[in-house]
């Protein structure tokens, strides 16, 4: 039994032994706890306090969502897109356990990719291109990789729909991963972008915006975008970490305020009208640029402004706003001066006669003689005009200057387009800055020349918005782009209309220039005769003025301008263009000509507060029911009652890899059958399909750009 018991009590002095080591580990560590927790709490709680201090105080900023901007009927021209970046993640183990890398599924993969998210959109272009940046080669570089050397972010698609996400996890290859989160490779991410459903339409008027690069928020950098950014940015919201019972977390002390809705006057249909009509007399014209104004006389409002631009690849496309730029006006400057004239008393009549022989410099272009105040206007007589000036202001040639400044024409519009400036007319005083005279001689002289639209620079909307006033029995409305502004809680808030002055002229003063501009389209020796149109009377001035290139004038080039309004008994529109081609064309035939088609259109839709004319011209016999993909022909002949009908339908489309013929088809069928191939669709037109620029049967890059023009 000795022995038993002496092994015995070797097992407890072992048991006794570990115990004491447990006891002074769990005591030791215990101490270290105590000396630590005394360390925190006691030595450092400065520090540890100071941090938390800094933590729990730190507030960032929620940045707020931004305001849509809407047309005249409630379509929207910019708004907020969720859209998102499509990656793979290559080193995950879902990838990784692939052995050995299954080639035929990438290359299939990649054959998907190429088809619909090409990383160029010229890939097909050249065989060399194709080598070098297909997703086969892409891929082919990636999965060569060692595993763990392989990219954690590779890009698939960016900027894309929820749809393409799920479409692209059912590709090759892809289409094997399951679950979903952190358990799948393929995942998006989230990001914010603002789209303009328009494309360019309206360019530089809606305006675009960026990021700034310090604080990350996005804000405008032109047009609306960047005039109204403090109303569509909104106001941001507070956050910042509070202390709970299982941690910190973020707690929203201030939720941001999403931007204003900003309701503009921009009309769509009228907006495509003036740029389709723009356009195609800048083509005709080979001109360097245009742009042209729509404006409702009554209100003030900008129903259409466009600006086409002659670009480096030999197309046009919207550029630079001009509307708001100071050129040198030419004759459209004389109905301005004319109606001072008639408002001081300085011609009584529309019948008064003032002799147009050589003065200042000047000859009558258009022959001297004696000519009443239509025929000054209607043939435009640069020394009839200047003469009649001369009687008030000849004496004192600065308070031409004063008059023209206390109508209001130096003042800002604050109309909402960016880069907005203001007329620049010289003072003609007599000292210059430095204190030395300037003769009577030269101050005449400048006198003349203002007069009649030389010496002065004044942008196409100011001058537009005298003629409007004209047309508006001398109410000087404000032009705007703004309607209104709505709440985020949907409530409506509308601007008043706004005068720059109440009356600049009569309405004598006012019916005696409209009299003279009626001359200038109608009279037998109007300058815009080309402009008659027997169903929309339009009336306005043309003028032409030589660029300065180089501080000279170039004269091989004109800007010719054509600034009006219509109807002309009860004015509801008025409207400028403004076009700078080579020599040899004319006002008549180039400006003049958007405002008539403009005015034309119009009417022909029943705009003008006329009968609808539209389809009166057409000559067929039966209706033509142009193809869609929305309704049974018979169905709708029938319901129409129509026996005979004409049925234009454009040829099958040919599968989803090549651009399909939509000729004869109406607009939404045509986008529609378009877009879902992953074209990007630029109408011109309205009606039916008649041309479109990609040939049918070509092969689809994803993202291109095709135009189709529609016609009636």
């Amino acid at each position: 039994m000795a022995p038993a018991k002496k092994r015995q009590n070797n097992n407890k002095s072992r048991i006794l032994f570990r115990y004491a080591l447990i006891s002074l580990a769990f005591l030791a560590f215990s101490v270290a706890i105590v000396v630590k927790l005394f360390t925190t709490t006691v030595v450092q709680a400065s520090a540890w306090n100071a941090r938390a201090h800094k933590e729990l105080s730190e507030v960032k900023r929620i940045a707020p969502e931004r305001g849509n901007i809407l047309s005249s009927n409630g379509n929207i021209l910019a708004c907020n897109l969720k859209v998102y970046d499509i990656k793979i993640d290559l080193r995950h183990a879902k990838v990784n356990n692939g052995k050995p890398i299954p080639w035929e599924k990438i290359d299939r993969l990649a054959d998907s990719l190429d088809r619909y998210y090409p990383r160029r959109s010229d890939l097909n272009a050249h065989p060399d291109t194709f080598k070098k940046y297909s997703w086969h080669a892409k891929l082919k570089k990636e999965f060569e990789k060692p595993a763990e050397k392989r990219t954690r972010a590779l890009r698939l698609a960016q900027r894309q729909a929820i749809e393409d996400f799920e479409r692209i996890k059912t590709f090759p290859y892809l289409n094997e991963f399951k679950g979903k989160g952190f358990r799948n490779p393929v995942y998006k991410e989230e990001r914010k972008i603002r789209m303009y459903p328009f494309g360019r339409m309206a360019f530089r008027s809606i305006g675009r915006v960026n990021e700034d690069e310090k604080t990350g928020e996005i804000h405008g950098y032109s047009g609306l975008e960047r005039d109204l950014d403090s109303l569509l940015y909104g106001q941001p919201g507070l956050t910042k970490k509070v202390a709970l019972t299982n941690g910190l977390t973020n707690w929203v002390d201030k939720a941001p305020v999403k931007g204003f809705d900003i309701h503009t006057t921009i009309d769509v249909d009228l907006q495509d009208m003036l740029e389709e009509e723009l356009f195609k007399i800048c083509v005709e014209a080979n001109a360097e640029w245009g742009t042209a104004i729509l404006m409702e006389v009554k209100t003030g409002e900008i129903k259409a402004i466009s600006n086409i631009e002659h670009l480096p690849d030999g197309t046009y496309g919207e550029a630079l706003n001009r509307a708001v730029l100071p050129f040198e006006p030419g004759s459209v400057m004389k109905p301005i001066s004319l109606m001072i004239a008639f408002e001081d008393g300085l011609v009584s009549s529309v019948n008064q006669t003032v002799d147009c022989s050589p003065f200042q410099r000047t000859k009558d272009p258009h022959a001297p003689g004696v000519k009443n105040m239509k025929q000054v206007i209607e043939m435009s007589s640069n020394t009839g005009i200047a003469r009649v000036i001369f009687k008030g202001y000849a004496q004192d040639p600065a308070k031409f200057y004063d008059r023209l400044a206390g109508i209001g024409f130096f003042e800002p519009m604050h109309s909402g387009i960016a880069g907005e400036c203001i007329p620049r007319i010289k003072r003609l005083e007599p000292r210059d800055k430095r204190g030395n005279p300037i003769t009577m001689t030269s101050r005449h002289l400048d006198l003349a020349r203002q007069a009649y639209g030389y010496n002065t620079e004044i942008p196409p909307l100011y001058t537009l918005s005298i003629y409007n006033a004209i047309a508006n029995k001398g109410k000087y409305v404000r032009p705007h782009l703004v309607r209104s502004l709505i709440y985020e809680d949907g409530r409506d808030s509308v601007l008043p209309i706004q005068y720059i002055r109440n009356s600049i002229c009569s309405d004598q003063t006012a019916n005696k220039v409209k009299q003279c501009l009626h001359e200038v389209v109608w009279g037998e020796h109007g300058t815009a005769r080309a402009v008659r149109d027997d169903r929309v009377k339009i009336v306005g001035k043309t003028g032409t003025a030589y660029p300065v290139e180089k501080g000279t004038y170039n004269t091989a080039k004109r800007r010719y301008a054509f600034a009006g309004f219509f109807p002309y008994d009860e004015p509801l529109y008025s409207c400028m263009a403004l076009v700078l081609a080579n020599g040899g064309n004319s006002a008549n035939r180039t400006s003049g000509q958007v405002v008539k088609n403009i005015a034309v259109k119009m009417y022909s839709r029943g705009m003008l507060n006329n009968s609808s004319t539209y389809s009166a011209s057409r000559k067929t016999s039966s209706p033509v029911m142009s193809a869609s993909t929305k309704c049974n022909p018979k169905s709708l002949s029938d319901a129409i009652g129509a026996k005979n009908i004409k049925r234009v339908k454009g040829a099958t489309a040919i599968g989803n890899v090549t651009v399909p013929n939509v000729l004869g088809y109406d607009a939404p069928s045509a986008i529609k059958i378009l877009e879902e191939r992953g074209l990007n669709v630029e109408l011109r037109g309205s009606g039916r399909v008649t041309s479109q620029s990609l040939a049918a049967g070509s092969l689809i890059r994803r993202g291109q750009k095709i135009v189709i023009n529609l016609s009636v």
